[in-house]
This record gives structure tokens, sequence and C-alpha cells, in this order.
């Protein structure tokens, strides 16, 4: 027959903290909870008392001690227990320790802080379901079913392959299939900065109660310096690198978070670090904000983590995405743009020519090519040196920059050649812009040197003229326009 429960208060336990106020704080509390009750600061003084004397329910006060440095040890205090009663307090800001635990033996626990009140009712139920305690059942095969949809969801959101953006507004859209989730948020540290909510997503049961996670916590950016980095789940999750698990609103310490979440119907938030894949911190967090609370168990603890561990890798999968991207965009400025100056380089100037030869055959628009270099340009280089001349160089081609339209094309052709590539363009209208460019590069003045001018030829593309023809006769009137004594405009011939 199953054995009787003994009355409450004939029972012992054991109160595990290295703290002494805090032992002391639970001796006066719910010492009267017990027939007798030991206290140690550690696994080896608990080990000592288990060793000497029989304990119904021993009890775990995380707060204080550190994951790093005491897991291993309180771990083996739990498997000694061999399925003896284990009630852990768990700070929320700290909720990385319940799987941890859970792996090494069955134990029941509570989130923490606790009212004196709702610890001693706590401790009643655990001293009431008797010292041995089989390993926890489990999961239902319905909360095993949901588990693996929603993270069959969130693999199918992250196989979409959009950007940054668009593929965490998706993970909070499949967060949030899950029963309970009323609303989901990513956040995610940026390159080089500080946490961002990314995304965010909610489920809105009621008109006008959407839940704005930036307006709640004052702002979307920069949250690692946000006053409520302590107590918010989703951001403890990522400062800190560890599950967060805030069970009820109030236990945050802040009445205006918990004001904001009870409006909204939030009842538990829970926050899951998001792997950085290798040494450091977190990479961001998955927020879940529940609409009730519940209990997990260590299955659906390490499914959580498992999903936080996939959402990961698709994350850095979109990361080197954009980072391909960026190269890319990179190699092509490089191997388009002239380094010293910042035009199109001479290549790049032959094939935007051939292609703006094409489009106004195409549509049988006017296109004009300009051509000019600086007048004199070996002597600048001879009497004030070449860093003058590149100063020189880049100045020009700032200028010219800053007078063309925005569809025209300056290249920088040779050493101090450059060209205007201008479509739309009479050979009439290409004098008037050559004119205006040898006005503007004779008034700018360059230091080192004054001032520089130039010489430049204008030619409009006929009617079956190819690119290297049009180049021939622009750089024969730039030619003529040097002989006529520099500093002027000269049409080619047709």
């Amino acid at each position: 027959m199953p054995q009787q429960a003994e009355p409450q208060g004939q029972r012992t336990g054991l109160f595990v903290n290295p703290a002494a106020a805090r032992r002391a704080q639970f001796q006066a509390e719910s010492g009267s909870q017990f027939a007798g009750l030991a206290l140690a600061d550690g696994v080896d003084a608990a080990l000592e008392v288990l060793g000497r004397e029989p304990v119904d329910l021993l009890v775990i006060d995380l707060e204080r001690f550190d994951p790093e440095l005491d897991l291993a040890g309180l771990g083996q205090l739990i498997a000694q227990r061999a399925g003896a009663a284990v009630f852990v307090l768990c700070p929320f800001s700290n909720a990385r320790w319940l799987p941890a635990l859970m792996a090494r033996g069955p134990i029941d626990y509570a989130i923490a802080p606790l009212a004196p009140d709702a610890q001693n009712a706590a401790l009643a139920a655990q001293l009431a379901a008797g010292p041995v305690r089989q390993p926890a059942p489990t999961p239902r095969e319905a909360e095993l079913q949901e588990l693996a949809l929603l993270r069959a969801r969130v693999q199918a959101a992250l196989g979409e392959g959009e950007d940054l953006a668009a593929l965490s507004e998706r993970i909070c859209e499949a967060l949030c299939t899950w029963p309970g989730v009323v609303h989901a948020a990513l956040f995610y540290l940026q390159p080089g900065g500080d946490l961002q909510l990314q995304a965010q997503h909610g489920v809105h049961r009621q008109p006008n109660r959407e839940l704005n996670l930036a307006r709640v916590l004052g702002r979307g950016e920069r949250l690692l310096q946000s006053p409520l980095r302590h107590a918010f789940p989703g951001l403890l999750a990522a400062a800190a690198n560890t599950i967060a698990l805030l069970d009820a609103p109030e236990k945050s310490g802040e009445p205006g978070l918990t004001e904001t979440l009870r409006a909204h119907g939030v009842e538990m938030v829970l926050g899951l670090p998001i792997p950085a894949g290798g040494p450091g911190g977190a990479r961001g967090s998955l927020c879940l904000l529940f609409d009730g609370s519940r209990r997990f168990s260590h299955d659906a603890l390490a499914a959580l983590e498992g999903l936080a561990e996939l959402v990961a890798v698709g994350l850095r999968l979109a990361d080197m995405g954009r980072e391909s991207e960026e190269l890319l965009a990179r190699l092509t400025h490089l191997s388009t743009t002239d380094a010293l100056t910042g035009v199109a380089n001479r290549r790049h100037g032959e094939a935007l020519l051939e292609g703006e030869i094409k489009r106004a055959r195409r549509y049988r628009l006017p296109l004009a090519l300009i051509a000019f270099d600086i007048d004199r340009f070996k002597e600048v280089n001879d009497r004030y040196g070449h860093p003058v001349g590149d100063i020189a160089l880049r100045t020009v081609a700032e200028a010219a920059q800053k007078l063309v339209r925005s569809s025209d094309i300056v290249v920088r052709s040779g050493g101090e050649d450059f060209q205007v590539i201008a479509p739309h363009t009479s050979a009439i209208d290409g004098l008037k812009m050559a004119e205006k460019l040898r006005v503007a590069i004779a008034s700018t003045l360059i230091p080192g040197c004054d001032q520089v001018t130039v010489s430049l030829g204008v030619a409009q593309l006929g009617d079956q003229e190819s690119a290297d023809s049009l180049t021939v006769r622009v750089n024969a009137a730039l030619a003529r326009a040097k002989r006529a004594g520099r500093n002027c405009v000269e049409l080619a011939m047709q």
C-alpha cells in the first residue's frame, strides 16, 4: 500500500545557499515548515549532512551560486539523492540552471523571488508530496507534437533565405503559433554595435491592445543600456547569455513593466539566448510572452534551447549572405573605380560608353563625349611634387562630379586625362557643358599650386559610329585645343 504522507512539520529539511544572511532569512521565514531544518553553505557541507542523517526535502536556493563554478557540485548533489525530493529556488534572471540540473535527476522548481507566503505554500506542497519522487514523467504526446511542430515552422521560416529583417519577422510569426504565446520578439546584437529589437510579432486578441516592446522598453536600439536590462527576460538572456524566466511580471521588481505586461494580458515572459557559435556572449535572444504561467519539463527546455540554436544557424547564414553581398559590392567598386579620384576607371568607362552607345541607338537619342586633361600637368608634378599632383587630380575630378548631371559619367581615362559620357546630349549642349567645366576647374583653388586649367574636346556620336571612332575624334579635338593655346574647348569634326 502507498505510504501515507506524514503531517506537515514532521519532516526534515536541508537548505543550501552560500550566503549566511539568506540562510538565516530562510530559517526565520520557513523553519516552522520542518520538524528539523539543517543549513549548509555549499555542496560539501550538504553532503556531510546527507551522510549523517536522513533528509526528507533538499532545498537548493541558487541565488549567489555561480553556474560556471558550482554546477558540477550541485549536479552531483542532486544525482546522489537518487530520486529523493529536491526543490530548487531559481532566480528568474538565470534560469539556465534548470535544464542543466534536470539532466542530473528529478527536481521540482519555483522561480524566485518568492514572497514568504508563496514560499511556504510551495514548501508545504513539496512536503505533502512525500520524500521520495519518481523521475519526472516525460511530456505528454501532445506537448511533444506541439514542440516538434514549432521547430518545423521555425525551420521553414529559416529556409526562405531573405534578408535579416524579413527572416527575423518570419521567425517571430512562427514562434507565435505555439499555444499560449501572445507575442514574440527577436533581439539581435548588431556587428560592432549594441543590442537591437530586430523584429516582433503579436497575436492581437483585443482591439487597440497591440503590444510594442520598443515602447515598453523605452527604445528599440542600444538596449544593453536600457534601464530594464536587468528586469526584462529578452534583454537579460542576450546580455547575460542565460535563460531568463519571469513566471509572474511582479517578480521583475519594476512596477511600470509589471503594469504594462498585465495590461496586455502577459502573465509570463521567457528569454532564450541565441548562441554566438563561438567563445563570448550571446548573439541575441528570442523572447516569448505568454498569456498564462506554465511549468517547463526538461524535454521542453531542451527543445527550446535547440530551437535557439537552430535560429542561430539561420541568422548566421543570413549574416554570411549579407557579408558576401557587401564583399561583392566592395570588389565591384574596387574593380570599376579609380582609387585616387573616386570616378570610374578606364576599363569601366569603356564598358559604360559601349552601353550608352547601344542605348542611344535603340532610342535614337543624342550622345556626347567630352575629353579633357590638365594643362601642363607634368610641370605641376615637377615643381610641387607628386603629392600635390595627386591633390590636383582629385580636386579636378571632384569639380567635374559636382558640375555634371546625375545621368552623366565622369571617367579617368589616363594619368591626367578624363572623359565625361553625357547621354541625351547634342554637340551644342556638349560644348556648353565643356565650357562650364573649363570655367569651374579654372576657378577651383588647389592646395599647394593655387589652380590649374584644362583643355577640352567635344564629340557627338555619329549614326553608325563605334566607341573607338568616337574616342579617336574627341581626342583629336582635345589635341587641337591644346595646340590652340590650352584652357579652351574644341568641337570634333565629323
